[in-house]
Parts: C-alpha cells; structure tokens; sequence
C-alpha cells in the first residue's frame, strides 16, 4: 500500500487545484486506518456518444484512484441531461431525449472501460434519487443559495451583464449536480476546471445536510492537435478513442514537441521520473523526439485497441511518412455513379473518407485532398466517374475507387 504522501503525488500529477490538500490527507489517512476507501465522483452528461482523448483526462485520474484502492463512482447525469447544462459559453445546451440518454449512456459505458477497470467502478444514474425529489424538497434546496451567489459563476455573470436571458433552472442545475454528492456522500469530486463552481457546490450542500465535505479536484482542459484550443470535435482538433489505431497513431506524431509532454503527464501510464528522464535525454541529445513521440503513440494505442494494433500502426506510419509509400490495407470500394462526372466532396463522402460533402468541401480548402497524387483545391470540381482513382484525405485515410 502507497503511503499517504504517495497517494497524494499521484492524485495531484497534473491537476489544476485541489481544496483541499490537508483535507484529503486526513481523508485517506483515516481510509488507510480504518481499511475503509474513500468514495471518489466523477460526473458525466451523455450529451455526446463518441469520446475522444480530452474527455479520458477525468478517466485517467479515475484510474489513478482505483490504484490506490479507493472506490470509483460514475455518475451518469440522466437526470441532469433531460434538464439541459449550461454550456459555460453564452446560452443553454439543449436538453436530450430519454432514448438519447440511454443510447449514449450505454456507448459511454463501453469506452469507458477501456481504462476503468470495471470491478471496481459503480456506474450509477442520478435520476435514482433526483428523480424521488418532491417538489417541496426542490424548494428547500434552492432556499440554500441566493440569486448573488449564482452570478458568481463567471458564464451567468456575463450572461446577466450583457441583458442575455438566463432561464431558471439553469440556476437549478448547479443545486442538483451539488445535490448528488450528497446523495452519494462523496469523499472526493473531479471535473474538469470549468466544473469548478458546480463541484464547490457539493461542498456547500453537503456541509447543509450535515456531512464531511468532498475534496474537489480539477483537472486541466486537455490541448487539441493545433496545441492552442481545447480538445474539441467541431473544432476538429481531436483524438477519438474509438478511431482506427493507425488514425490515432498518426495523429499523436503529429502534435508538437511540447505538447506531447503535456500528453504525456495526464494521459500516460509511465511514473513522472520516466517522463522526466526522457525530456532530459532529448534534451542533451541522446533520444529523439520522434523515439518518444513514438512511445507516446503506440501507449495510446495500446490502451484502446491492443498492442499488436500498435506495432502495427507504427508500421504503417514508417511505410507511409518515412519511406512515403502506399499503406497495404488501403480500403476499395466500387461505385455506381449515373452521370458521367461526379463532384468530387460527394465522391469523398461516398468513399467514407469524410462524413458529408460540406466535410470534403472543408477539407479541399485546407488542401488536404488529393487524387492520384494530384491536390485538389477547387471545391466545384467533377472527375470522370469511369476507371480508378486513388484518393487521399488528409495525412493518412486512404481509398481505391472503381467506378462501374
């Protein structure tokens, strides 16, 4: 067993703030005398099925605690998402359907464990007791927070301040996601930095009922692939965990230098002393980037397709970027087009290289289509739909097209 100061190395490694640090030590040093774990909470909105590497951050540190033998709840937000979360930008996320919820909470459960051990993870749904509150009860616990405090949220103060609406129940949401916490009496809460006042929230409530109040743990937005913004799918700078391996391979060589280190200290699995001593062999020159990037890399892919998969794609991106030559398992496809010409983001689309044709509009325009070789940078142009054609979407999504 990790003594305490060990445990909390590992929960702090790249975590933005904790409130707070003597909290948990007493926290986890009453856990390790008693042989009691402490309960850890993270909360998820199935807002979207598809999860990419911004949204394992919180996963990554999920794990850590099953490590260290704590006890991992998943709070999945039922309740919370038929309600609508703000979105901390300027106005309200739509709220989703039951059928929505359910098909995405069952894909979420399926990726999740790829890094939660599932033994020791209890997935729960806050509809369980949010949807047994009165609404006499849903009163008194909007009775324990005043308007003021709500616009202490820095996106409802903006929001206020520039006369844009702010419904009611958005102010409700924060009091329901505290209101969890003290449903689950939860020891310690993660979220991401942008969660902050919703998670002090649970502080706040549970103190009301009476309870210890939970440690709250933030963790940083995670960088997409341009290394500025964060991690986002309309931005398309992500990495999706359930993207083929060579695609995820691929896409982490290509973020910068820097940027991997900062992958590598929320998402790997190596010790921070490893991490360390390959940023000093790179820099006194004794590893290239390149040989970490790799490392990186085949981990990922590793973690949510399997090792093989990795060697695999390492490979392919060799064959490929280095040597600049034609991956093997390039995917043909046969189309039966009626016009002579087809417009080629159409082609693209019913290739499977983008997903509609304003995709393959978008990505002519960042000029990175081509066609036997050839760029295409006209988003009006046709080809002859007759022979073959090999088209090229980006650095590595590849396809042989044969007209009939």
């Amino acid at each position: 067993m990790k003594s305490v100061e060990e445990q909390i190395a590992l929960i702090q490694r790249g975590a933005v703030d904790l409130h707070s640090r003597d909290e948990l030590v007493k926290k986890i040093s009453r856990s390790q005398e008693t042989g009691k774990p402490l309960i850890i909470k993270a909360g998820f909105d199935p807002t979207a099925p598809d999860l990419h590497l911004g949204h394992t951050v919180l996963l990554q540190k999920l794990r850590h605690f099953q490590v260290l033998g704590h006890e991992v709840h998943f709070l999945i937000g039922d309740f919370t998402g038929l309600i609508g979360d703000p979105t901390g930008k300027s106005d309200t996320r739509p709220p989703l359907t039951r059928e929505d919820i359910e098909r995405n909470a069952e894909t979420y459960k399926e990726q999740v464990f790829k890094i939660l051990d599932p033994q020791k993870t209890k997935v729960q749904f806050n509809s369980t007791w949010l949807g047994e509150l009165s609404s006499y009860e849903m009163i008194r616990l909007a009775s324990q927070l005043t308007v003021a405090r709500m616009l202490e949220r820095d996106d409802f103060k903006k929001r206020f301040e520039a006369n844009r609406p702010i419904s009611i129940h958005e102010f409700l949401y924060p009091l329901i996601q505290g209101y969890d916490s003290v449903a689950m009496s939860a020891d310690v809460e993660l979220g991401g930095t942008d969660q902050t006042f919703n998670l002090l929230m649970g502080r706040d409530l549970q103190r009301h009922k009476g309870q210890e109040p939970q440690i709250v743990l933030t963790m940083p937005l995670l960088e997409g692939l341009d290394g500025v913004n964060k991690m986002s799918k309309s931005l398309g700078n992500y990495i999706g965990i359930s993207e083929p391996a060579n695609d995820i391979f691929g896409k982490v060589m290509s973020v910068s230098d820097e940027l991997m280190f900062r992958y590598f200290e929320l998402l790997s699995d190596r010790s921070m002393e490893e991490i360390t001593r390959l940023r000093e062999d790179i820099a006194a020159g004794t590893l290239h980037p390149k040989a970490v990037k790799v490392k990186l890399a085949k981990e990922i892919v590793s973690r949510f397709h399997s090792a093989e998969a990795a060697d695999d794609a390492e490979r392919n991106f060799e064959q490929v970027f280095a040597r600049h030559e034609l991956p093997d398992d390039i995917p043909e496809v046969t189309l039966e087009v009626a016009e002579e010409e087809i417009w080629i983001p159409k082609l693209l689309q019913e290739a499977g290289l983008v997903k509609s044709s304003s995709d393959g509009r978008r990505m002519i325009t960042q000029n990175a289509v081509s066609i036997d070789g050839d760029k295409v940078t006209d988003v009006k142009a046709e080809i002859k739909a007759s022979g073959e054609v090999l088209l090229k979407v980006g650095k590595r999504r590849f396809c042989k097209v044969a007209f009939s």
